[in-house]
C-alpha cells in the first residue's frame, strides 16, 4: 500500500438502476444507502467499544495473586511483571553502570554547587550505542537516600532544580530532595514538541519528538516509554552499586511520572514511587497522544494492576493539575477526582494490606505538582523526610546560557539509531525464530557443485507451521474471542452485462459488525456446476464496486474481466477507508490486542463460510486477489484463513519492516500521515515472506510494477526471493511466481489470471 495514493472512492458501475431484487436463497436487503462503508465502520466503532469495555471486567483472569506473603506476592505477580516489561519493549539487557561527568569550555561539567551539593552534567550507558543523559545532584555529605526524578516531556531537569525558569518554586521537587541529603539522577526525557525539519514530506507528517521515536521502535517491538524506562533502571544499576542497600526511589510528572510509574511497576529494586499527575482509569486510554499506545494496556493492565505491580513497595499517588494537551493524535486531559478515587479503589490490596497513598485536597480537587503532603510521603518512605515548603537555597547554572537542545538532539539520534540497529539485525533474528525453528536442516550450508540436491519435508514444514499461524493471528494480527454469528445473508441485484450480474451482499458478523461486499455471479453457469471464487480485494479508501470499474482506475475492472471469463468473484469490503476513521479503529483494537485486521480476518471468515455455501460455488476452490492496501491483506487473510485455496499480492509485497520503520528512504511510512502502520514487534516475527510462507502447500504470487513507488525492485525482490527458495526447497517451486510488468501501483491482470487458470484449473482441462 503507497501512502500517496488514494484509490478511486466511487465508480459507475455499467447499470445502476436496478430492481431489489435478491439472490435465491438470501433475504432483500432493504438498507437504504448505497456505500454501505460508513454504517460497517459506526458498527465496528461499537463492537471495539463493547469489547474495550469488557476487558476490564475480565482482566483479573490474568492474575493470580497470592498475598499470604511477600514472598508468595513476589512470585504470584512476576509473570504480570515480565509481561508489563515485554509490552512497553524493555527487554534488552542495559549495559554495565557506570556515571560520567562531561563537558567542555563553554559547558564545563561542573553545573553548579551550594553549601549542601553539587550539581554535575552527567551521562551514563543505557544500551548499545545509548547513553541517558541529564544531571547529577551528589551531596556533599553521605546520602540519606538516592532517587532518579523524571521531569514532564516539556520540562527538563535544570527546571526541577530551579537552574532554569518554567517551574514555581514549590514544585522543585528536585531542590527540595537535594537539600535534604539525596543523591539524584535528573534524565532528559523526550519532547513531545512537533519536529522542526526543513523537509516538507517529513513536516507534513506531523510528528512530535515522541511520535517520531515510538513509530519506529512499536513495530521491533520496542517503546519510546520503554526507552524512558530503561535509561531510569540504567540510573538505577548505578545507585545500586553505590550502596547496595540502600534506599532508591522515582518519582515523576505527567509523561514523567508515567515514565516512574511503569520502571517502578517493572523492576522490584525500586523502594518507592511518587506518581504525579498521571494515575486514572485507562479504558478510554485510546484517546491519549499515539506516542502512549501500549499494545494490549486495556486488556492486561489498568492503573490498579500496575500499581499492585508496585507493591508493597511504597508507592505515592498525587492527584495533581495537568494541563491540556492536544494535537498529538490524541489528547491529555486532567484525571477527574472521581476516575482517580474509582481506580484507586480497585487496587487490590498486597500482603500485610499494604495500600498506596493517594494525594489530594480536602474536597478531591487536584492539587500543585510535587505537594509538600505527597513529597514528604514518598521522602518519608525512604527514610529521609524532607523539610517542609519549597527549596530555600538559590542555585546558579555556570555554563552561563546553556541550550538543552543539543542535548535532547543527541538522546533522540541514540534511541533512533538504536531502532535502526535492531531493524538491520531482524531479518537474521526472523529465520533463526521461524524458519530454522522448524527445520534446521535449512540452514546455509558449505560449498557444493551438485548439479540437483535433495528435497525436503514439505510436510515437516506445514506440521511446524501450525503454531506459528495461531502465533501470527493471536498474537500479531490479534483475535477477538467472540463467536461469529449466523450469516443471515441479504442482498439485492445493483448491477447487471450481458455475461453477468452483481449483488450487494450483507452477513452479521459480530452484534454490531457485518461484512458487505459485491458477489458477481456469470451469467453462463450450468445446472449444478459449481466454479471457483476469486476475491478481488480494494485498496485503500475504496469500495466494493470500484473493482468494477470499467478500466477507469487502477483496479482495471479486474472483478469484472474475471467474471467473464466465468470466475464467480466477490468483492469485500475491507474497513481502511474514511482515513483516520479506521486509523483510531486501530488504536482502539491495539488497546486490547487487535489490530484494523483482527476485524477484516473475522469478516473474511464469515464470507468463506457463506461463500461455501452456494450452490454454485467449489468452495475447495476460492482464491484470493488484492491491490495495495488489499495487496496488504493478501499477505495477512489467506495465511490465516487456509479455506483460500491461493493468494495474489498485488501492488504491496515489500521488506515490510523496513517500509514501516527505517528512517533512511523516502518512501517509507515513518514520513507519511499513516501512523497505524506499525504493529506491534512484527518487525521481529513476521514480514512479507514469513507470512508467505504460512501459505505453503497452497499457490502464492506477487504482482509488481517496476514503478510502483510502494516500494524499490530489489526490496520485492529480496523479500520474495525467500519465498521462492522455500517453496522450491520443499518441492512446490511451481506454486510460486512473481510478475513484474512495466507498470505502476496497478491490477495488470496478465500473468495473475493465467496464475488463476492453471491453479483453479478454470476453466477445467
Amino acid at each position: 500500500m503507497i501512502a500517496p495514493i488514494c484509490l478511486a472512492l466511487a465508480t459507475a458501475l455499467p447499470l445502476v438502476a436496478q430492481p431489489a431484487t435478491p439472490l435465491a436463497g438470501t433475504a432483500a436487503l432493504e438498507w437504504a444507502e448505497p456505500d454501505l462503508s460508513e454504517r460497517m465502520m459506526n458498527g465496528a466503532h461499537a463492537f471495539v467499544e463493547r469489547k474495550i469495555q469488557e476487558a476490564g471486567a475480565q482482566r483479573g483472569r490474568l492474575w493470580k495473586r497470592d498475598v499470604s506473603s511477600p514472598e508468595a506476592y513476589a512470585k504470584s505477580i512476576a509473570p504480570n511483571r515480565e509481561r508489563w516489561r515485554e509490552i512497553l519493549g524493555v527487554v534488552d539487557p542495559r549495559l554495565p553502570p557506570q556515571m560520567e561527568g562531561y563537558g567542555d569550555i563553554t559547558a564545563p561539567a561542573l553545573v553548579a554547587e551550594t553549601p549542601r551539593y553539587r550539581v554535575w552534567q552527567a551521562r551514563w550507558p543505557v544500551l548499545e550505542g545509548v547513553w541517558g543523559c541529564g544531571l547529577l545532584v551528589v551531596p556533599n555529605t553521605r546520602a540519606v537516600a538516592r532517587a532518579v526524578v523524571v521531569p514532564d516531556a516539556d520540562q527538563s531537569p535544570e527546571q526541577l532544580l530551579g537552574l532554569a525558569p518554567g517551574i514555581p518554586p514549590e514544585s522543585r521537587i528536585a531542590a527540595r530532595l537535594a537539600e535534604a541529603g539525596f543523591e539524584l539522577v535528573l534524565p532528559v526525557t523526550i519532547s513531545r514538541a512537533k519536529l522542526k525539519t526543513t523537509d516538507s514530506q517529513l513536516r507534513n507528517s506531523d510528528q512530535t519528538h515522541r511520535e517520531w521515536i515510538y513509530r519506529q521502535a512499536f513495530h521491533l517491538g520496542r517503546h519510546v516509554i520503554g526507552y524512558e524506562v530503561q535509561t531510569v533502571l540504567a540510573a538505577v544499576d548505578w545507585f545500586r552499586t553505590r550502596d547496595p542497600n540502600g534506599q532508591v526511589g522515582v518519582a515523576g510528572y505527567n509523561e514523567g511520572a508515567l515514565v516512574a510509574f511503569a520502571a517502578a511497576a517493572a523492576d522490584p529494586r525500586i523502594d518507592a514511587a511518587l506518581v504525579s499527575g498521571y494515575f486514572t482509569s485507562r479504558e478510554q486510554t485510546w484517546r491519549e497522544p499515539i506516542y502512549r499506545n501500549v499494545w494490549a494496556r486495556v486488556r492486561e493492565f489498568g492503573d490498579a494492576d500496575v500499581a499492585s505491580l508496585v507493591l508493597p513497595r511504597a508507592l505515592v499517588l498525587e492527584h495533581s493539575r495537568v494541563a491540556d494537551i492536544t494535537g498529538h493524535k490524541g489528547e491529555i486531559h486532567p484525571p477527574t477526582w472521581t476516575d482517580v478515587r474509582a481506580e484507586f479503589q480497585r487496587i487490590p490490596a498486597g500482603p500485610e494490606r499494604t495500600r498506596p497513598t493517594l494525594v489530594s485536597a480536602a474536597n478531591g480537587a487536584p492539587v500543585p505538582a510535587y505537594s509538600d503532603e505527597a513529597v514528604t510521603a514518598f521522602a518519608a518512605a525512604l527514610g529521609a523526610p524532607p523539610r517542609p515548603g519549597p527549596s530555600r537555597e538559590r542555585v546558579v547554572d555556570q555554563r552561563g546560557a546553556f541550550d538543552p537542545a543539543a542535548r535532547h538532539e543527541r538522546y533522540l539520534r541514540e534511541l533512533e539509531q538504536h531502532v535502526q540497529l535492531l531493524l538491520r539485525r531482524a531479518d537474521a533474528g526472523r529465520e533463526q525464530n521461524f524458519l530454522l525453528k522448524i527445520m534446521p536442516e535449512l540452514a546455509p550450508g558449505g560449498w557444493t557443485t551438485e548439479r540437483r540436491m535433495p528435497l525436503y519435508s514439505a510436510e515437516k514444514f506445514i506440521r511446524g507451521a501450525v503454531a506459528f499461524r495461531e502465533k501470527f493471528w493471536s498474537e500479531a494480527m490479534g483475535r477477538f474471542d467472540e463467536s461469529l454469528r449466523p450469516a443471515n445473508p441479504r442482498t439485492r441485484k445493483v448491477a447487471e452485462t450481458d455475461k453477468w450480474i452483481a449483488y450487494d451482499v450483507v452477513l452479521d458478523v459480530y452484534p454490531e459488525l457485518f461484512a458487505w461486499g459485491v458477489l458477481v455471479v456469470p451469467k453462463n453457469l450450468q445446472p449444478g456446476e459449481r466454479r471457483p471464487v476469486v476475491v478481488c480485494q480494494h485498496g485503500r479508501n475504496g469500495v466494493p464496486r470500484d473493482t468494477l470499474d470499467g478500466n477507469k482506475t487502477a483496479y482495471n475492472n479486474f472483478a469484472g474481466a474475471l467474471a467473464e471469463r466465468g470466475f464467480v468473484t466477490f468483492a469485500p469490503h475491507n474497513l481502511y477507508r474514511g482515513e483516520d476513521r479506521y486509523r483510531w479503529l486501530s488504536r482502539k483494537a491495539n488497546t486490547i490486542q487487535a489490530t484494523l485486521f483482527s476485524f477484516i480476518i473475522a469478516q473474511h471468515d464469515q464470507i468463506l463460510r457463506w461463500l461455501d455455501t452456494l450452490p454454485f460455488v467449489d468452495g475447495g476452490r476460492i482464491a484470493f486477489y488484492g491491490l495495495s492496501y488489499g495487496g496488504e491483506t493478501a499477505v495477512r487473510v489467506p495465511p490465516i484463513l487456509e479455506k483460500y485455496a491461493l493468494s495474489i499480492c498485488s501492488g504491496d509485497f515489500n521488506q515490510w519492516t523496513r517500509k514501516v520503520a527505517s528512517t533512511d528512504q523516502p518512501f517509507t511510512f515513518m514520513r507519511t500521515i499513516e501512523w497505524e502502520m506499525p504493529y506491534w514487534n512484527l518487525g521481529h516475527t513476521f514480514d512479507y515472506a514469513e507470512m508467505a510462507y504460512l501459505m505453503i502447500p497452497r499457490p502464492f504470487m506477487v504482482e509488481r510494477g517496476h514503478h510502483d513507488r510502494v516500494g524499490r525492485d530489489p526490496w520485492v525482490a529480496y523479500e520474495y526471493a525467500k519465498v521462492r527458495w522455500l517453496y522450491a526447497q520443499l518441492g512446490l517451486g511451481d506454486r510460486t511466481e512473481m510478475e513484474f510488468f512495466q507498470g505502476g501501483h496497478s491490477i495488470n491482470g496478465e500473468g495473475t489470471f493465467r496464475f488463476l487458470q492453471k491453479h483453479l484449473n478454470w476453466p477445467r482441462k
